[in-house]
């Protein structure tokens, strides 16, 4: 696709990744289709959950929100989207999700021209397939998701992650801090004791606790347990554990809150998750603790991130639950360990 095509795209969807966490990934690939489709109106179609990546994105001029559990539910669901986009009358959609469903849905939505990887046995939809090799499924994903945009001749080496908070969402962060007793020249450290896919990426509660009091009794830290409205349990039984005061902040704030939280933390510590990425493009200092996922495609993209990982012969098994049942991954990450690398990087 050369620069006069690109000139002619007047209307241009971007269909997002449908996880937190490659959400912000792909931050930069946003930011690049914006530079090299600079007079394009740019929607951005999202699953609820992670539309708040982008609410305030300068990249993207609307977010469209695929209502997987409303409007766009069930086996019409997707023709009742198809139906929606097409009142847009997109001329061009890039794909940085990789199923089937997204070039089938902006085929059916009659969008002409359609540009993603050759993934999921979608290559027939596309009219501009890119193939993702072995190699690039080995890099980081921030590179990963660019390489379909140089897959079209459009070279973008920036890989900075990127998130624009709302002001709305930082007041009220501040005000749920001042309700909560916390001063506002205090230190924070957030602790993100879960992770989607399963078990395997997560540390154990008891050793979060067992951080959480270090960081009290030794820095006089405020701490902020995070963590999603499944997680409500887990952030409670953390809290229990901790000999100290603790904030529980699990299931009770939106994610935009949690995003301007995070901001607000001086430290962070974290699973392998979607917080993880959004401290790291908040450039909040972060350590990041993994075991049985990749930290070479995955890991945190800032400079003021450190990764705790300990290398065994099993790791990264990219198992939802550990395979062999004992974690040694995780059971070899010790609370000093992470306390050290947190207190070297600040």
């Amino acid at each position: 696709m050369n620069v006069n095509e690109r000139k002619a795209i007047k209307r241009l969807l971007i269909r997002s990744t449908n996880w937190i966490g490659d959400a912000v990934m792909t931050t930069p690939a946003v930011r690049a289709i914006r530079r090299h489709f600079p007079g394009a109106r740019i929607s951005l179609l999202a699953k609820p959950w992670v539309a708040p990546v982008f609410a305030h994105s300068p990249h993207v001029d609307e977010i469209i929100v695929y209502e997987a559990n409303g409007r766009h539910r069930g086996a019409m669901g997707p023709i009742r989207l198809a139906r929606d986009l097409r009142r847009h009358r997109f001329d061009a959609a890039i794909f940085l999700q990789n199923a089937i469903e997204a070039a089938l849905i902006a085929f059916l939505a009659g969008i002409p021209v359609r540009i993603g990887f050759d993934t999921d046995a979608r290559r027939p939809l596309l009219t501009h397939a890119v193939r993702c090799t072995r190699a690039i499924k080995a890099i980081h994903q921030t590179g990963y998701y660019l390489e379909i945009l140089k897959g079209i001749g459009v070279v973008d080496g920036d890989q900075v992650l990127e998130l624009t908070l709302g002001e709305n969402d930082r007041e009220q962060a501040r005000q749920l801090l001042t309700r909560q007793g916390v001063d506002p020249a205090a230190r924070i450290v957030g602790l993100n004791p879960s992770a989607t896919f399963g078990p395997a990426k997560q540390w154990f509660p008891e050793r979060y606790a067992a951080l959480g009091d270090r960081l009290r009794d030794e820095w006089g830290a405020t701490v902020l347990i995070f963590g999603g409205p499944s997680d409500r349990e887990l952030g409670e039984n953390i809290r229990r554990m901790m000999h100290g005061p603790a904030i529980d902040l699990s299931g009770r704030t939106s994610l935009g809150q949690a995003m301007a939280l995070i901001d607000r933390c001086d430290a962070f510590v974290t699973n392998d998750s979607g917080l993880m990425h959004v401290a790291a493009a908040l450039n909040t200092p972060l350590v990041a603790i993994f075991g049985s996922t990749n930290s070479t495609t995955t890991s945190p993209h800032s400079d003021t991130s450190r990764i705790v990982r300990v290398p065994i012969e099993c790791s990264p098994c990219m198992k939802p639950v550990c395979p062999l049942g004992h974690m040694n991954c995780m059971k070899q990450v010790s609370v000093e360990l992470v306390f050290d690398t947190l207190k070297g990087l600040l």
